[in-house]
């Protein structure tokens, strides 16, 4: 006979196995929804910095209601649009995914390429060639392509952005959609014949609308008193680009008088209201493509592209940016609460990071004596040339040097009785003496020695042996090139790889971590939280920390 001790046992363990396996499985119901935002160009610190600032129902609410990454950072070089969009989706680094850079030199086609530039397909909604684009140089899946295969192709992935290989790589080689904008006189959204063959009717409706325009007839005025903005330097100053035709980096901008000389309605990335027309059209997606409304998990891939464009005329420090900023956060509260009305704050998951940060402008740190330099690459060119002559008697062993990386000619080379490692070697141990260039090495040690940190880790991570070049170089800290107003990015320091990451919604605990993470992280844990396979090529690790 058994005991009513054991019976009682046997009864609460089957009552805390069934307890147990009801509250995993509610903790496990997927989101019928993943929105992921690449805000382009946005530093860690902005969040810091213009936190007291936003409002309660944009940044705010996402950080301090979700899961925050205080020291999440791009473990690779270079740190560029293209490159930061396919790393955060694929959950892995150029190595792997083979998106070096936005625009690289193939050794193959003796030719520049575009990231995106596929001529075997025609531009859908514009008489322009800027719709001949695919992802077909990205050379592994993304995580949008996992969902895709986990679902036997139900469910829609779409891509939104005002770039193109902002809207089209996140979205990998599945998606349903990517949309992007044809500025100039035709203010359109586009896409390719890679996707489809014409625009759905909703997107012409849209673009019927003429939003841009409605845009550029406005002043861009500071959103609030300018005398608040004590978070940036001066309006009028040196270290900003200016419009044309508009002598002063200074608020007002008259965006109806201005747009005829800048891009006519190109104008608006140049202007927070990109952001918000970017936020209209995705908004549009939502709800005519019925996103997160059927019985299998959407995608919805959204890049907020004129935070980038404003953050490499004006600067960090730049007012303009300060409210470029406390208008995104306006903008993200408006989605948020979109979402939590037509999807349902239960149903979806969000993730939001950025593609890469941006220096301070260098004649600003220059002018208060911290180091920093401009550096020309036609003295680069030039101190190659003297290397090549003085110890391989020929100046024409370069045959390409772009994204600091140089390329040899192999045939040219060869001829002179030569090999390419002996090249390359002498130019490292020379190169190092040109201004400007704090290290350099060759593809040759890249490929037979491991660093496992430090910045030469990153750019072994950025290194793709079939599409990068036989010498990479590393400038110092705080180095551009170009002219001495505005900023840019590309780099593997701080300032570059160190960017926000906040998941926020269904499936997320509310939290913080200080730990170090990586950017490729992002894929991976959304795979987990999903219940798929990750990236065929994904080395990110999954934030456990950030799942419920």
């Amino acid at each position: 006979m058994i005991k009513k001790s054991t019976l009682l046992l046997l009864f609460l363990s089957l009552f805390i196995k069934t307890y147990s396996q009801k509250k995993n499985s509610k903790n496990n119901i997927k989101p019928k929804l993943v929105v992921g935002i690449v805000v382009d160009q946005m530093r860690y610190d902005y969040i810091t910095r213009f936190y007291n600032r936003f409002g309660d129902g944009g940044f705010k609410k996402i950080i301090e209601n979700g899961f925050t990454l205080e020291n999440a950072h791009f473990n690779y070089i270079p740190t560029y649009t293209a490159v930061g969009h396919t790393s955060v989706y694929t959950g892995t680094t150029p190595n792997n995914h083979g998106i070096i850079s936005n625009n690289w030199y193939d050794k193959y086609l003796k030719e520049s390429i575009y990231c995106v530039t596929d001529t075997n397909y025609n531009s859908v909604g514009s008489d322009s060639k800027r719709g001949q684009r695919s992802p077909f140089r990205l050379m592994t899946t993304t995580i949008t392509d996992q969902l895709h295969l986990a679902q036997n192709n139900k469910g829609k992935t779409i891509g939104i952005a005002l770039k193109d290989r902002s809207a089209i790589l996140p979205v990998g080689h599945t998606a349903n959609a990517a949309y992007w904008y044809d500025g100039g006189l035709q203010g359109n959204f586009i896409t390719s014949s890679f996707y489809m063959d014409n625009l759905p009717n909703w997107v012409n409706d849209f673009n019927n609308k003429k939003v841009p325009e409605k845009y550029l007839s406005k002043t861009w005025n500071t959103l609030y008193d300018i005398k608040t903005y004590t978070n940036s330097f001066d309006d009028n100053n040196d270290f900003e680009g200016t419009f044309k035709g508009k002598e002063t980096p200074t608020f007002p901008y008259n965006l109806k008088e201005l747009k005829d000389e800048n891009g006519n309605l190109g104008m608006i990335n140049n202007t927070p209201f990109g952001n918000s027309l970017t936020l209209d059209f995705a908004k549009a997606a939502l709800e005519n493509e019925n996103l997160g409304k059927g019985s299998y998990t959407d995608f919805l891939a959204i890049s907020f592209s004129s935070t980038d464009y404003i953050g490499h005329k004006f600067g960090p420090q730049s007012i303009e940016i300060e409210d470029t900023y406390l208008r995104l956060d306006k903008d993200i509260e408006k989605l948020i609460n979109y979402l939590d009305t037509k999807v349902g704050n239960s149903n979806y998951t969000l993730f939001l990071t950025a593609d890469h940060g941006a220096v301070h402008v260098p004649a600003y740190l220059q002018s208060l004596k911290i180091p920093a330099h401009y550096l020309g690459t036609l003295n680069i060119k030039n101190f190659l040339k003297k290397v090549t002559l003085k110890y391989f008697k020929s100046d024409k062993l370069i045959e390409n040097f772009s994204n600091y990386q140089i390329f040899l000619n192999k045939e040219t080379i060869e001829s002179l009785g030569f090999s390419k490692k002996e090249v390359a070697d002498k130019i490292v141990e020379e190169i190092i003496n040109c201004e400007g260039i704090y290290k350099a090495i060759t593809a040759n040690t890249l490929q037979t020695t491991y660093f496992n940190s430090g910045i030469l880790n990153s750019l072994q991570n950025g290194y793709n042996q079939k599409f990068s070049g036989d010498v990479l170089l590393i400038p110092y800290p705080a180095t551009l090139t170009g002219g001495r107003k505005g900023t840019s990015h590309g780099s593997g320091y701080n300032y570059d790889t160190h960017v926000p990451i906040i998941f926020y919604g269904n499936g997320i605990k509310t939290g913080k971590s200080s730990k170090r993470h990586h950017i490729i992280d992002i894929a991976p844990t959304i795979a987990n939280l999903l219940q798929i396979e990750p990236s065929n090529a994904a080395t990110g690790k999954v934030i456990v920390e950030a799942l419920k």
